[in-house]
């Protein structure tokens, strides 16, 4: 089910288990753009840029 989700979402993955996979689902992680935001307001960093990814290989 997960694997679908991802696909629909165009993220296709290769793992060796599902609970490798599940911990690097984007749900797994909190919102970039909020923790960004936090930390630019608190002063612990300051926006410079806004990226997007394309790919990401772990291994």
């Amino acid at each position: 089910r997960l694997l679908k989700e991802l696909e629909n979402k165009g993220i296709y993955v290769r793992g060796h288990s599902m609970a490798g996979i599940a911990e690097e689902a984007p749900g797994a992680y909190k919102d970039i753009v909020n923790v960004v935001e936090c930390m630019d307001k608190s002063g612990i960093a300051k926006k410079v840029a806004m990226l997007k990814p394309i790919i990401n290989i772990k291994g």
